[in-house]
């Protein structure tokens, strides 16, 4: 049987314009991310993956080209339908943790589970990053890494069918991006959240079950990992 298709972009492209310069950040991408997978999007700065990313997620429109979750046609949804798409369906992991300094982790991730749907709590989030004993403690008081993790909790408190992350360990050493990289694959493991991890890092590309390389705004190839890679083997 073949996967479910939760996301499919089809023709997708973006032009913005600069005084009388059009700069094309997507060129006529076609992507499906499916049920329960772990995508990397992987290409360098200027390719074009964080443009798909944001119209993915609902952050921005496409200039032209169709935008499907399941069988909702989002090419044409207003802000309001954006909103609820993002509110209700995608988590949002960016390489800054955004978090609310004067809040502590736990209240942080309840800005979001008391707005859901259908959430998880956020000590059951929480707990889900291996920060069950950190409730409490406000981001000064948290590591780099902790802080991402609870970035992580916030984004997956409201049981999102897609999980979307944009460099996620750009901000950190290699030691601690390797303990975010791990929960975010844990998250993916356990939940079946469809994930999607943006990155430059061409080593991060073996812990996906496929690698999306990105070009001058064109999908240049796709490679099946057949199996995961050990995250204790990952180097960089």
């Amino acid at each position: 049987m073949s996967p479910e298709v939760v996301v499919r972009a089809r023709n997708l492209s973006k032009v913005y314009e600069m005084g009388e310069v059009e700069v094309r950040a997507l060129r006529d991408v076609d992507l499906d991310l499916y049920s329960g997978e772990l995508a990397v999007l992987l290409g360098a700065s200027g390719s074009g993956k964080s443009t798909l990313l944001n119209i993915v997620g609902g952050l921005d429109r496409p200039t032209s080209g169709t935008l499907h979750y399941h069988d909702r046609d989002l090419s044409e949804a207003d802000d309001e339908e954006l909103t609820m798409y993002r509110r209700r369906h995608v988590g949002f992991v960016f390489q800054l943790y955004n978090l609310i300094p004067s809040l502590t982790a736990r209240e942080n991730v309840s800005l979001v589970s008391e707005i859901a749907s259908n959430p998880m709590t956020p000590e059951e989030a929480l707990t889900l990053v291996g920060l069950g004993d950190r409730l409490d403690h406000f981001p000064a008081q948290l590591s780099g890494g902790e802080q991402q993790r609870v970035a992580i909790a916030r984004a997956v408190t409201k049981q999102p069918d897609v999980l979307l992350c944009d460099e996620p360990t750009g901000a950190l050493d290699a030691e601690t991006g390797k303990l975010v990289l791990g929960v975010i694959d844990q998250v993916n493991r356990e939940t079946g959240t469809t994930t999607a991890i943006i990155t430059h890092n061409v080593a991060i590309g073996g812990l996906g079950d496929r690698v999306i390389r990105m070009s001058s705004g064109e999908i240049a190839d796709i490679t099946i990992n057949e199996k995961r890679a050990d995250l204790a083997g990952i180097s960089w």
